[in-house]
């Protein structure tokens, strides 16, 4: 133990936590589609905190005087089948689109995570049973899936995000478990057994620490599939209800119009697209940024980054 210790600590040039995050912060600032889909994140998150500054009229007010309208200086997008600003409706909706997608993501990643950690350290029935399961959920379409939780729940935000976390852990799980099943090789996992050290303290001490960057990874890649599988259900019906406004409550409503007010359909679809193309690039970007074998393509050199994560978690 103390030699193996002292193997990993006896080159000072080794760089620390802080060290690695800056390394990576770095790369990803270098990756340009990472940096074009975050400046579109960014712009989608401040459309979405500050959508009553930024919406011209309430997106909830009737003007049937006006339905279904083009373009025009008091309504830029048109107005919808009730005489309601689409512009408005457009930039409200962003709030519950990525709303449901950031809550679903979040409690599949924390289901999944845990799944997978237990299942790849502690292996043996314990892991087959698991993988079993997990492979049962994987095997079922998604859409099908949903649309059966949804119609026994009732249409609404909340059967959309229990869904979706319902079908959305698989994927952490199974990378998750992947990687613990790796790292709990490694010769400091080893020596704190030999220590004695609860499995609980070395699931969350030493293992989760040293496989975050794929679950960073796939968190943010699902999270443009979870506001895909969101905007699908809304399109045919299941969604938020009326008159809350998401992208793809939006979607479905404007279809019936598409050749009447083009736009009543384009609008929220082109943001949809743009969401999952932001998450899609950014994830792109963190996977590069967080692998050092793919950072070497951008120029930046990991100075041991690689090494890094073993010594990090033997030293503390």
């Amino acid at each position: 133990m103390n030699a193996h210790r002292h193997s990993y600590t006896i080159d000072a040039s080794l760089p620390g936590p802080r060290s690695n995050a800056w390394t990576a912060f770095f790369t990803l600032m270098k990756h340009k589609v990472a940096l074009a889909g975050l400046v579109i994140l960014l712009g989608l998150l401040f459309m979405a905190v500050f959508a009553p500054v930024l919406a011209p009229s309430d997106p909830n007010e009737q003007d049937l005087y006006h339905v279904l309208e083009g373009p025009s200086l008091k309504h830029l997008l048109g107005t919808d089948d009730v005489g309601r600003d689409l512009l408005s409706r457009v930039i409200f909706g962003s709030r519950a689109t990525l709303l449901m997608g950031a809550l679903s993501t979040f409690f599949s990643a924390v289901i999944g995570v845990l799944i997978g950690l237990v299942a790849g350290y502690k292996g043996g029935i314990v892991d087959m049973v698991v993988m079993r399961i997990t492979d049962t959920f994987m095997c079922v379409p998604a859409l099908v899936l949903m649309l059966v939780i949804v119609s026994a729940l009732g249409p609404g935000m909340q059967s959309i995000v229990l869904s979706i976390t319902i079908l959305s852990w698989t994927w952490f799980a199974r990378i998750v478990r992947g990687q613990v099943m790796l790292v709990r090789e490694l010769p400091y996992v080893e020596a704190a057994n030999a220590l004695g050290a609860s499995g609980f303290r070395i699931m969350f001490k030493h293992l989760l620490p040293n496989v975050m960057a794929p679950i960073i990874v796939t968190a943010t890649i699902a999270l443009g599939g979870n506001i895909m599988l969101e905007s699908a259900v809304s399109f045919l019906g299941l969604g938020v209800q009326q008159p809350t406004s998401s992208w793809g409550n939006e979607l479905r409503i404007g279809y019936s119009y598409l050749e009447v007010v083009p736009l009543f359909s384009l609008a929220p679809g082109l943001m949809i697209t743009l969401a999952v193309l932001a998450f899609n690039f950014i994830g792109d970007g963190l996977r590069d940024a967080l692998d050092p074998r793919l950072r070497s393509s951008l120029g930046i050199r990991g100075n041991g980054y690689g090494r890094a994560g073993g010594t990090n978690a033997v030293v503390k």
